[in-house]
């Protein structure tokens, strides 16, 4: 028997993850019945379709609004860096996080361009997480406690989310976390990240192989992989992730590093992510592959790897220009023209 002391700091989340909301069949009805009677051919807007229904879907309503989209960018630093695992020092974690909020990076202008509402949560920029190579980047407790703490992203209700991260070394974090959710090692996960030479990527795999071989016996779940391997941004997009189905809130996954984070969450429940949009294919190689073993098609490929949330601001531009249409075309109606003859 499991007494309250002995229970897991994760628990809760596995809780939340195994009674998801399966979102309203009959608010994408409506959206259909209302596409149909829009000036052109059925099914010609391909997947603007789509994505309407499943901003319909998701928020539960018949008639979706994108009146409050956030762009929420989580940083973190990372112990790891020590293993000379990336091109850049980790000083610049905060000083582009600074970048971010005075305008001057590419998803503030993406965002000041399409009304999109940025968001930047620092995850105690000072303390990074341990060396992974050496120990669990955190102990559970911290691990589940950022968690929590990315739950609360949604505080100001969006009525869709899009999350990125900023991290230097996390390229690494990330292809440690999915060699452990899906087996193989350093060589098949690790990409050049923020542009490290034939040295630096010989450093960034034997890093993760040393992590994996030294935290093997100790992750037996998902989410004890992202304690061992991971980084607090990582943590902190998996808990918005499930905090945002939780509250009728529609997803949109950036690249590699938060898609990492939506694999902790797969991994616990395969259909915990049918609320989250990807937004693109990253330049990073074992992207392509990590989003076909979750059965995930993304919006687009434009050999992005920036990272900071600007594929999905750049799906949200997207998202945003599907839901105008459907709401501002005229019906067959309206527009005096002539539609399907009806028997």
């Amino acid at each position: 028997m499991t007494t309250n002391a002995e229970k897991s700091p994760f628990a809760d989340f596995e809780e939340l993850l195994s009674l998801l909301p399966h979102g309203s069949e009959q608010a994408v009805e409506t959206v259909r019945a209302r596409d149909a009677q829009l000036t052109k051919p059925a099914g010609s807007l391909g997947e603007l379709e789509k994505m309407v229904e499943h901003l319909a879907r998701w928020q539960e309503k018949g008639e979706p609004t994108l009146n409050n989209p956030m762009v929420a960018i989580f940083a973190g630093n990372h112990g790891v860096t020590k293993q000379g695992v990336s091109a850049f020092p980790p000083e610049v974690t905060t000083q582009m996080v600074a970048n971010f909020t005075n305008g001057g990076a590419a998803i503030s202008q993406i965002c000041a361009l399409n009304e999109l509402n940025l968001r930047v949560f620092e995850l105690a920029l000072e303390l990074p997480t341990e060396d992974f190579t050496q120990a669990a980047a955190m102990d559970d407790k911290t691990c589940a406690a950022t968690v929590a703490y990315g739950m609360e992203a949604i505080a100001g209700k969006p009525d869709l989310l899009c999350i990125g991260e900023m991290g230097i070394g996390n390229t690494t974090s990330a292809a440690a976390i999915y060699a452990a959710l899906f087996g193989g090692t350093g060589t098949d996960w690790v990409g050049r990240g923020t542009g490290v030479d034939d040295e630096g990527l010989s450093r960034k795999v034997s890093a993760v192989d040393r992590g994996l071989a030294l935290h093997a016996e100790h992750m037996k779940t998902p989410f004890d992989a992202l304690a061992r391997v991971g980084g607090r941004e990582i943590a902190a997009m998996a808990g918005a992730i499930i905090a945002a189905r939780h509250n009728k809130i529609p997803v949109i996954v950036d690249g590699f590093v938060a898609t990492a984070a939506a694999a902790v969450v797969y991994a616990a429940n395969p259909m915990a992510l049918d609320h989250c949009l990807f937004a693109h294919q990253s330049a990073e190689a074992a992207h392509s592959d990590v989003l076909q073993k979750m059965g995930k098609k993304p919006l687009f490929d434009l050999g992005m790897r920036l990272g900071e949330g600007s594929g999905a601001a750049l799906a949200a531009s997207i998202v945003k220009t599907a839901l105008h249409v459907h709401q501002n075309m005229a019906t067959f109606e309206e527009a005096a023209v002539a539609g399907q003859m009806k028997n």
